[in-house]
């Protein structure tokens, strides 16, 4: 790690600094004034809810020897180094990678971003990779990862002084490669800031984040800045089956590339056959066997394809180790009863995802057998999805229950009379609402016949309902799997 403060503030762009920061030894890097001890760096960042500038007294109280800010307090102490910058929340990320020796300039970065695909393509990434004889890092909605040792996430992208210390355990543990979720959140705040990507994969844009962003222009600018940010040397790889792909280029210095299921591109895909139990595949000239399921997988495997053989991994042992994948926890995962029902569990928690989810299922069906959807919608997030969630359901099921997602600091009632105002008038008849999501999973399964397929949308590879501030235990999978042995 680089302790003196002088090696940290080289190549870093500041408006003033106040006193000396030759010999200035620092222990540690933070935004967070609870967490400075002696001997820290604290900046203070203007956040969306709280201004780190009301905390710098409290931050040189605990042991902070700099203090990096937009504007200085009225006394300023002779003791502590004053760095002066234009916008402190964009900088954290600069001081963290330097305080940590810049890891991510010692390793291969591959940043995925979109609305729907980002763990399963960082996750297959990380997978294909290892498959192939390298040692790598993950960072995902699910978990980060140092080779196969795993430790469970809190957030899509961490903050980013986390972030610099995940990739330097990394770099310490051997890594070569990293491959990482990139939230629209992440961009807008400067998480990713001092992370030197090597390449980027846009998956697509659809509903969501708009309790944030507020608006879908604000979304779409948040994540181009992700490719506007990038280096010449490095890959941009988009969506093309998604209008906003090109839109992810325009400015963009990196060298581009796209991918397509459906026209032309830098790297195509078709699907030969498919079934509830895998996929045949042309992937750029190549034939290959895959367990997952639905064109949306097919776009995934897609990109993962592409960015792989784009590092510079040959073609035929990227397809090698593609064939031996898996799919990841709670996506469009199938679990089987003994007298042939089917139920399938999968994070769909966008209008666009739930589409895409019951759309493959709608491809595959038989039609002698019925679909049930059991579906509901987070509160204390964009409502405006809510009624599009329930009209989607109805659409494309013979059944559907709505329920309780993870109502957060919400009424789950007022949560699921706001989808019923999505479901069209003929449709009202098939749609039941029950709050307590666990009876609503039996119910599902009660009201199938054997072959029927019951889809159990929202909360994925999820171990738990947030209510009322409290985490609490649930498991969609434990359910099914109770209801199909009882």
């Amino acid at each position: 790690m680089a302790n003196k403060l002088f090696n940290i503030l080289e190549g870093i762009s500041t408006l003033q600094v106040i006193g000396d920061p030759t010999n200035i030894e620092i222990a540690g890097v933070t935004q967070d004034s609870r967490a400075v001890t002696k001997g820290s760096l604290f900046v203070a960042v203007k956040g969306t809810n709280v201004d780190g500038h009301q905390y710098i007294d409290k931050a040189t109280q605990a042991g902070a020897i700099c203090i990096v800010c937009e504007s200085l307090p009225n006394e300023v102490s002779s003791d502590i180094v004053w760095v002066v910058v234009e916008n402190s929340m964009a900088i954290v990320g600069e001081f963290a990678s330097a305080f940590y020796d810049h890891p991510s300039h010692l390793m291969k970065i591959v940043g995925v971003t979109g609305t729907n695909g980002k763990t399963t393509i960082a996750t297959l990434l990380h997978d294909i990779f290892q498959e192939m004889g390298y040692f790598c890092g993950l960072l995902s909605t699910i978990e980060n990862r140092v080779g196969h040792d795993s430790s469970p996430s809190t957030h899509t992208t961490p903050d980013p002084v986390s972030l610099q210390q995940n990739m330097a355990r990394m770099v310490e543990a051997g890594c070569s490669h990293c491959f990482m979720e990139v939230s629209s959140h992440a961009i807008d705040q400067y998480r990713i800031a001092g992370i030197d990507f090597d390449g980027a994969i846009f998956t697509n844009i659809s509903h969501d984040h708009l309790d944030y962003h507020k608006t879908f222009k604000n979304y779409i600018v948040a994540k181009k800045r992700f490719f506007d940010d990038l280096k010449p040397t490095a890959f941009a790889i988009t969506n093309r089956d998604d209008k906003n792909g090109e839109v992810m280029l325009q400015n963009c210095k990196a060298k581009k590339y796209s991918y397509s299921i459906r026209s032309q591109a830098s790297f195509k895909a078709t699907v030969i056959e498919q079934d509830l139990t895998g996929m045949q595949l042309l992937m750029d000239r190549y034939e290959i066997w895959t367990p997952f399921v639905g064109k949306f997988n097919v776009s995934n495997l897609l990109a993962v394809y592409s960015a792989a053989v784009l590092t510079g991994e040959a073609p035929t042992e990227v397809i090698a180790a593609l064939s031996q994948l898996k799919p990841i926890n709670g996506r469009l995962e199938t679990i089987r009863s003994n007298d042939g029902k089917v139920a399938i569990i999968d994070y769909a928690h966008t209008p666009d995802a739930l589409e895409n989810v019951l759309k493959t299922i709608d491809e595959i069906r038989t039609r002698n057998e019925q679909v049930i959807t059991v579906v509901g919608c987070g509160g204390n997030r964009d409502t405006t999805k809510r009624p599009l969630m329930a009209q989607i359901a109805t659409q494309f099921s013979d059944r559907v229950i709505l329920t309780s997602d993870n109502p957060r600091f919400e009424d789950p009632d007022t949560i699921i009379q706001e989808m019923r105002a999505g479901v069209p008038a003929p449709y009202t008849s098939k749609v039941l609402s029950i709050t307590n999501r666990a009876e609503a999973i039996r119910t599902s399964l009660a009201l199938a016949s054997p072959s029927d397929i019951v889809l159990i949308a929202g909360k994925g590879h999820e171990d738990y309902q947030e209510i009322q501030g409290e985490k609490h235990p649930f498991d969609d999978h434990e359910i099914v799997k109770k209801e199909f042995h009882a």
